[in-house]
């Protein structure tokens, strides 16, 4: 059974498909859509990114895009929020709403600097210790996205 989603999470150019199935699980779990901007690192006809998903992928609302440039094109009218650890403002500082767009970079690269540089008012962090560069992005994910949830009230 699919769903209207609450939110809508971006993952530009990810690498790795267990992260990406492990997202595509939490978004069955909050009813959000899943965006995956080209080029991925993986197939997704690969078996981890499947093993990961378990068996949610047939009601996993997500859609694949070629570039940033389409994506930005067939997202909500929304503007979305780009996480990345240079932000200076915190995830909980802010109010989501229903329909949001929540992007995040690659595992390895995060966000380019040429998307963050034209929406510096709209990137975000999530607080973390020095000692850790960043938070895996399927538990970058899982946070947010359960915040967003809270703050719209969705019992999902």
């Amino acid at each position: 059974m699919k769903y209207e989603p609450n939110l809508h999470v971006v993952l530009y150019e990810p690498e790795i498909p267990q992260n990406t199935g492990n997202i595509g699980r939490t978004c069955v779990a909050t009813a959000a859509k899943l965006w995956l901007v080209e080029p991925l690192g993986f197939s997704m006809e690969e078996r981890m990114v499947r093993r990961a998903g378990l068996d949610y992928w047939p009601h996993l609302e997500f859609e694949i895009v070629p570039n940033w440039d389409v994506a930005t094109q067939k997202l909500p009218v929304r503007k979305p929020w780009f996480f990345t650890k240079k932000a200076t403002k915190s995830y909980t500082d802010v109010t989501f709403e229903k329909d949001d767009v929540l992007v995040f970079g690659c595992e390895t690269k995060g966000l380019p600097d040429e998307i963050l540089g034209t929406h510096e008012d709209r990137c975000l962090r999530i607080p973390i210790r020095e000692q850790v560069r960043s938070l895996n992005l399927s538990n970058a994910v899982a946070v947010t996205l359960f915040e967003a949830l809270r703050q719209i009230n969705s019992n999902v």
